[in-house]
């Protein structure tokens, strides 16, 4: 036998063997379930308990305690997909019942839970400032699909049957026992732009817990203009339905406007349990009136040159605030001089006018036109703090001299007046001369 043969008779039999085996060889087993279906739980994780007036993150746990019972493993058997016990495609929505709550979060897609697996699912709940403390329910409700069964045709295909699940679950939800805030009443004191003043504010317990060791505290809000200058009260025992008068001092910075603007107050106290708590915060508007602002109405005085002359300004409070013990003061310059620079004007309600009196001297060799010169008012406002004003210009004219003044001032005048003088003075003496040498 040649070479040639003995290789084709090899490969016949490798063929025959490998034909062999794959006959006699048993087929690859399947897995088939044939009952079970998803078992799901809803549970609170950690705390259950929430203070009104928060929004808080609820986080609840979906559990799925289903199992597959019964499992069949032989050939011909083609694998399924999906377990039965899988709930699919699961959705759950929170809902707020007849709880005082308000659910922030809408429906959310979980996917896929499988038997003996658990999910978080968070939602964002607000619990209002007015919420009656107590235990309530919130539904849950899932939304989910399931592989009810799965029947072969033949060895190569399966038909699946799978069914839509709604079920329902309620947890409880704790409203705490707390101090509701509520700002009943806003009274103002000489609240200004640039000034201080006082903010009173009436504060009553609408809640259902009675708090010790109350504190009332006036902050303020973001950039506002307006400044607690003290910002703590002590209410002590806060009852329910019980109020209080808190009364704060605060300054309004110089570019304020005249509108409302916020402060936020809050109350921080002990509860039954002695644990410290904090009211939610409560934003109020606070009016704050025009800078103060003074303003001059009388007639510009007229000074001549080379003389001393008491001036009278008229000056009013064009403010809405009351301002006292004011006094102006006058900036003399070149070619002014003073002495009687300071005038008392006293206390001046809002639109009041009180006039001030300056002694100005001026220069023989000012020109006559019409000068500006800068004056200030210094003043206290109702907290007693002192403030000066801006700057409020005088206007004063110059006017020439009149009458002998204005010949006085003439310098031929004053010439033929020497000359005359000297000459009456020269005739004098040569007239007592003569006498004596009679």
């Amino acid at each position: 036998m040649t070479m040639t043969h003995v290789k084709k008779a090899l490969l016949i039999a490798s063929l025959v063997l490998l034909t062999v085996s794959i006959l006699t060889s048993p087929a690859l087993a399947g897995t088939k379930y044939m009952s079970g279906s998803p078992e799901l739980s809803v549970t609170i994780e950690g705390n259950n308990e929430f203070a009104p007036g928060t929004t808080v993150p609820l986080k609840i746990q979906i559990q799925n305690s289903g199992l597959n019972q019964i499992k069949f493993v032989q050939s011909g058997i083609i694998d399924t997909d999906d377990n039965p016990s899988t709930a699919k495609m699961v959705t759950a929505s929170l809902i707020s019942g007849d709880s005082p709550i308000l659910v922030k979060t809408d429906p959310q897609m979980v996917g896929d839970i499988k038997g003996s697996e658990s999910v978080p699912v968070t939602f964002s709940v607000l619990v209002p400032d007015n919420a009656k403390a107590g235990t309530y329910s919130l539904p849950v409700e899932l939304n989910y699909t399931y592989l009810q069964n799965a029947e072969q045709q033949g060895t190569d295909s399966i038909t699946y049957r799978y069914v839509q699940k709604k079920v329902s679950f309620n947890l409880p939800f704790i409203v705490q026992s707390s101090i509701t805030l509520q700002v009943s009443d806003v009274k103002t004191e000489n609240i200004n732009s640039g000034g201080s003043g006082y903010i009173t504010l009436t504060l009553k317990n609408v809640g259902t817990d009675t708090g010790t060791n109350a504190v009332a505290n006036l902050s303020r809000s973001g950039n506002s203009p307006i400044i607690p200058v003290s910002n703590s009260v002590f209410l002590g025992t806060f009852a329910p339905d019980e109020t209080a008068d808190a009364k704060y001092k605060v300054s309004v910075s110089k570019d304020a406007q005249p509108q409302d603007y916020p402060v936020e107050v809050s109350v921080v106290y002990d509860n039954a349990d002695g644990e410290t708590v904090v009211t939610p915060t409560q934003k109020i508007g606070i009016p704050v009136g025009a800078e103060v602002n003074f303003t001059i109405t009388s007639q510009s005085p007229e000074l001549n040159p080379d003389k001393k002359s008491y001036i009278e300004v008229t000056y009013r409070n064009d403010g809405s605030v009351p301002v006292y013990g004011a006094e102006v003061r006058i900036s003399a310059v070149d070619p002014f001089t003073s002495a009687d620079d300071l005038s008392y004007l006293g206390d001046m309600q809002p639109g009041e006018s009180k006039v001030a009196r300056f002694g100005l001297t001026l220069d023989a060799t000012a020109d006559t036109k019409m000068y500006g010169l800068d004056s200030e008012i210094k003043y206290r406002d109702a907290l007693d703090d002192s403030h000066v004003s801006d700057t409020i210009k005088v206007p004063i004219k110059v006017v020439p001299n009149t009458g002998l003044a204005a010949l006085m001032a003439n310098p031929v005048v004053i010439g033929v007046l020497i000359i005359i003088i000297l000459g009456g003075a020269y005739y004098l003496y040569e007239y007592r001369r003569k006498q004596q040498n009679r």
